[in-house]
């Protein structure tokens, strides 16, 4: 019987090169892994952490977007396993900020978009609380202006409710939720799943929305 692909739980197509270890990294904890090369990425789309099995007598450069292989039969740097945050190593999490945001700011028009759409999450929560930065003032602006108009991109967010830099909010949101701290996840669905959690998804939601249809 073929093995089953370990797409069901790895949504990316593309990820983006946190770490690349040629000889292997000795704190792996797939023993096969210590004395050969692999990588550490993120999901283009979904920010799914995922550790990478490089084809054969190939290079893969930190930074570079590579399209993700789940099976041995398939060609292409094949998906191992799904990391957690803390399985990173010490290059992977200082590229992560940087990898995030050049993410967040290719998908300008689709993190724009949760400005316009965010809705309460209860009597007391507003889902645009959960962004870093967004108190009761500043929710209430927001609320106030997405009535007299959409917000249309990160130069109109800065302009009309004053935030210095709006991409940064969704990167301090996204690294928050990898690691798996919070009890509401807005983009990133939390790995391993725990009746604790309450994943909003609203990536789905944008993507669609945007008219987003790109598999990165």
């Amino acid at each position: 019987m073929r093995p089953r692909p370990r797409r069901h739980f790895i949504p990316d197509e593309f990820a983006v090169i946190l770490d690349y270890m040629p000889m292997g990294n000795p704190y792996d904890k797939h023993s096969q892994h210590r004395i050969s090369p692999i990588a550490q990425g993120i999901g283009t789309k979904f920010f799914t952490l995922v550790e990478i099995v490089p084809m054969k007598n190939s290079t893969l450069v930190i930074g570079e977007r590579i399209p993700l292989s789940f099976s041995p039969r398939e060609p292409g740097h094949r998906v191992f396993d799904r990391l957690l945050y803390e399985d990173l190593t010490t290059i992977a999490r200082e590229n992560l900020e940087k990898t995030v945001r050049r993410i967040v700011e290719e998908k300008e028009r689709v993190f724009v978009e949760f400005f316009n759409v965010a809705e309460a999450i209860n009597i007391r929560m507003h889902s645009l609380e959960l962004i870093p930065g967004i108190g009761k003032k500043t929710l209430a602006m927001i609320l106030e202006e997405r009535k007299k108009k959409k917000f249309d991109s990160f130069d109109d967010i800065r302009k009309r409710l004053k935030i210095n830099d709006p991409a940064k909010l969704f990167v301090d949101r996204i690294i928050l939720e990898l690691q798996r701290t919070e009890k509401y996840y807005l983009f990133v669905e939390p790995y391993p799943p725990s009746p604790e959690y309450r994943f909003l998804n609203y990536l789905e939601l944008l993507y669609s929305r945007t008219g987003y249809n790109e598999p990165w």
